[in-house]
């Protein structure tokens, strides 16, 4: 590609007994937003960590503007024009916006700090972004969205050329994510090249002037977005063409109804009320798949820490036909009640420990002899749950923090299952996942219903929802706005009007 801003040579990375870039070869433009995507271990973070310093390539060839790029450290990519807006945030939450744009450049006379004249640059960015963010707020106290825009402010002003985007959306509302993507639009305008990872397929479509697809550690598609968009007509989410060459398979997914024992109710929820929440009402059966749908911040995961016993609460809740009268994590888990948290990285993983000390956590009496922990008890329960959930490591020793999402996550749900308990809450399950692990993860669920477990799904995709749950309660701004039935030929316009707050 004549114009090509970055280009790509025979890119090869190898780890022991792992080749993660096979032969990567492809071009991107400058002042174009260019797209990549492909399952969790497809090679796309590997072929960003060589890009950004973090890794150093086995072989192959990579320049930028016409000059060899061999960045030796992240502060030489940065040196070079790329910065990077990770999905984990780099910002501290106890400091102000001012404390955090100044961090790490801190200027002193007398060893009193003095103010950085580039921190009201910094701002003018910012403003021009988002006029709601001041100097003086404390970090806390913005949403993820306002945290992005700091980020953001912050690359543009050290003069970035290329900024890569890592699942930038993967925490936002949709409200946000228009905000998002109308400041990225600026960032082109001016001339700046994004690089933009997300699992979201519509969001290629709506953002993206090319994508590139990896699979296994290759490169199979290079294509302009508009033509991908002309052959998959109104559904881009389910582009045929693109999630082929992600997976190698077409994923169609429908509701397929779970042999739910109503005569059996599990967990009976009756007036539940705090600070967020508001007569909450709704049962759950033996085998039943129940979902909460609805905008961020309407509620969903705050059922799920009150039915956890994470936060306080007013109400009833009964488990098993027994009204719980001791509240806590700790009651929670004896009634049989286990969670997978939403943000699985802080709250779901011990991300430096291997497969095999992560999974008994929740159920150490498992792999107990004697009160001390037996080493042959945790390979068993370990390899028992690598096979059944399919878990692609190199083996029970592997650091979990070194999987993929989708295998994290499903790190996190044996934990659960470890603990063998009934009911099993589900927030945001297949956040940050590729379409190949979210099939499987679904599949998990769905033979969870089977065994007779009890699962509730709260999620903000509307599409997993309708594919998964037998019922859907519908949330907005704390409250139920109704229970409905699935079915195949459901209403998605009625869903959204009710969780917006219509009738």
């Amino acid at each position: 590609m004549e114009d090509a801003f970055i280009q790509v040579r025979d890119l090869v990375k190898e780890f022991p007994g792992v080749k993660a870039l096979k032969g990567v070869s492809f071009d991107i433009r400058k002042g174009s937003i260019h797209c990549v995507v492909g399952e969790n271990g497809a090679g796309k973070s590997t072929f960003i960590k060589i890009l950004t310093g973090a890794y150093t390539k086995s072989s192959g060839m990579i320049t930028l503007d016409g000059e060899v790029f061999e960045p030796k450290s992240i502060r030489d990519a940065m040196n070079r024009g790329i910065s990077v807006l990770y999905q984990e945030l780099n910002v501290v939450d106890d400091l102000t916006t001012e404390e955090n744009l100044s961090l790490g450049q801190e200027k002193s006379t007398l060893g009193f700090i003095r103010k950085n004249e580039n921190t009201q640059k910094v701002m003018e960015t910012i403003w021009g972004m988002d006029q709601t963010i001041k100097l003086h707020m404390p970090v806390y106290s913005l949403s993820v969205a306002q945290k992005q825009v700091i980020e953001i402010a912050k690359a543009i002003n050290s003069e970035c050329s290329v900024l890569v985007m890592d699942e930038p959306t993967a925490s936002l509302s949709e409200d946000e994510v228009r905000r998002l993507f109308i400041n990225i639009k600026k960032l082109k305008s001016k001339g700046i090249t994004i690089i933009f990872i997300s699992h979201k397929l519509s969001e290629i479509f709506e953002i993206g002037d090319y994508v590139t697809v990896f699979r296994d550690g290759h490169m199979v598609g290079d294509r302009e977005v508009r033509e991908l968009r002309a052959s998959c007509g109104s559904v881009p989410e389910s582009c045929v063409e693109l999630v082929r060459m992600m997976i190698g398979k077409v994923v169609q997914e429908e509701y397929v109804p779970s042999k739910v024992d109503y005569s059996k109710k599990v967990l009976e929820v009756r007036h539940l009320s705090n600070r967020r929440l508001s007569d909450i009402s709704f049962d759950l059966y033996r085998g039943e798949i129940l979902g909460f749908y609805g905008l961020v911040g309407a509620g969903k995961t705050e059922i799920g820490r009150v039915l956890f016993g994470i936060d306080p609460y007013d109400g009833e809740i009964w488990v098993n036909g027994d009204k719980q009268t001791k509240k806590g994590v700790r009651s929670a888990l004896k009634n049989g009640v286990a969670m997978i948290p939403e943000e699985r990285r802080s709250d779901g993983i011990f991300s430096m420990l291997s497969i095999r000390e992560n999974i008994p956590m929740m159920n150490i009496k498992t792999v107990l002899s004697k009160g001390l922990i037996s080493y042959p008890k945790e390979r068993k329960v370990a390899d028992r749950f690598i096979q059944k959930m399919s878990i692609a490591a190199r083996d029970r020793e592997q650091s979990v923090v070194f999987l993929s999402g989708g295998n994290q996550q499903k790190v996190v749900i044996a934990k659960c299952l470890n603990r063998e308990s009934d009911i099993i809450l589900m927030d945001e399950p297949t956040r940050g996942v590729d379409v190949g692990a979210k099939e499987e993860i679904h599949n998990i669920i769905r033979s969870l219903s089977k065994e007779g477990k009890s699962v509730i799904v709260f999620s903000s995709e509307l599409p997993e929802v309708i594919h998964l749950c037998d019922r859907i309660v519908l949330m907005h701004e704390g409250r139920i706005g109704e229970i409905m039935e699935n079915r195949k030929d459901i209403d998605s316009d009625h869903i959204m009007q009710v969780i917006a707050g219509g009738n």
